[in-house]
């Protein structure tokens, strides 16, 4: 998509977690520009106390200024709420007489981070159907016919049994692997009807 807009005037900034320290210099930086901005932060999650967790929230929402209008924050993650979340912090709820349940702080303030992102794409589990048309998929990508493909189709259940998952990571690490021990054996073969 950036590269299909660039002429259009968007750019992307990708921004080390380390870095977001200084998230506010960066978009003090950009705030005047005429082109549109996507600062994108890659598997991005907090532990608590680090100094980019403060400054991610200030700029999604929580400064003076506010996200200018040439900006938008993209981040992708492994947790829910950016953060670790432990036992522990489910014991500061408390419910009134009428049953409300009201979080403790801390449960507060790791999800409010979270809150503060618009719009979630969340990706889950895939059933087994859609598993094995994603290892179809980079299999016929690979090179491998539709008959080598639907002969693959048992040890690619296998494959994810051994993991534990049926996820896309998994399909791709399966078909490379399938792909990489059978296309080479093919190739290797001799042709018939040689001299």
């Amino acid at each position: 998509m950036l590269n299909r807009f660039a002429t259009k005037g968007l750019r992307l900034i990708e921004v080390d977690k380390a870095a977001l320290v200084h998230l506010p210099e960066i978009v003090d930086l950009i705030a005047a520009r005429k082109e549109r901005f996507i600062i994108f932060c890659d598997d991005l999650s907090f532990e608590s106390g680090e100094p980019g967790y403060k400054a991610m929230k200030s700029i999604l929402d929580g400064s003076i200024t506010g996200m200018p209008d040439n900006l938008l924050v993209y981040a992708t993650s492994n947790r829910r709420h950016l953060m670790p979340e432990k036992m522990s912090e489910n014991l500061e709820a408390k419910h009134d007489a009428d049953g409300d349940i009201h979080p403790g702080e801390t449960t507060e303030e790791k999800v409010s981070l979270s809150e503060r992102f618009g719009l979630w794409l969340s990706f889950y589990p895939f059933g087994q159907d859609h598993y094995l048309e994603i290892c179809a998929h980079w299999l016929g990508e690979f090179g491998m016919s539709p008959q080598q493909i639907e002969a693959a189709r048992g040890e690619a259940l296998q494959w994810s049994l051994m993991r534990g998952s049926r996820s896309g990571r998994v399909a791709w690490q399966f078909a490379r692997d399938h792909a990489g021990r059978h296309v080479k054996k093919a190739a290797a073969r001799p042709q018939s009807g040689g001299k």
